[in-house]
């Protein structure tokens, strides 16, 4: 009896620590696992519009525009099963900064994505 009982609150609260919800690189939350690494962060020595114009560029040739927030600077895009937000902000005047955020469907981080689509964005930006 006592057995059977350890095991559920064992598991109850296995299930509320992997439950939870995420903060996504536009400000919204949604419901995955809160913990997962999902973002890449990168400087450049360029400004906000020539990184913003890579990265529609990118996220067009990967997968589906799916959001385009010219306020918060920030792109949302889906490529397979999985959501891409990318946030480009001026840190210093000549130094803009990059982060890629991608979430699998069930909520689950995907930093490999995230670096790839950051390479890709880096590639992207002129000379």
């Amino acid at each position: 009896m006592k057995k059977n009982v350890l095991a559920m609150l064992t598991a109850s609260m296995l299930a509320i620590v992997l439950s939870g919800c995420y903060s996504t690189a536009d400000g919204r939350m949604k419901a995955g696992v809160p913990f997962a690494k999902d973002t890449i962060e990168s400087r450049y020595e360029r400004p906000v519009d020539q990184i913003l114009t890579a990265a529609r560029q990118v996220l067009t040739h990967n997968g589906t525009l799916t959001g385009d927030n010219a306020v918060t600077k920030t792109l949302e895009a889906k490529i397979d099963t999985r959501t891409v937000w990318v946030k480009v902000d001026e840190v210093e005047p000549k130094i803009s900064r990059v982060q890629v955020q991608v979430r699998r469907k069930a909520g689950g981080g995907d930093v490999d994505l995230a670096s790839e689509i950051d390479k890709q964005i880096a590639l992207r930006l002129p000379r």
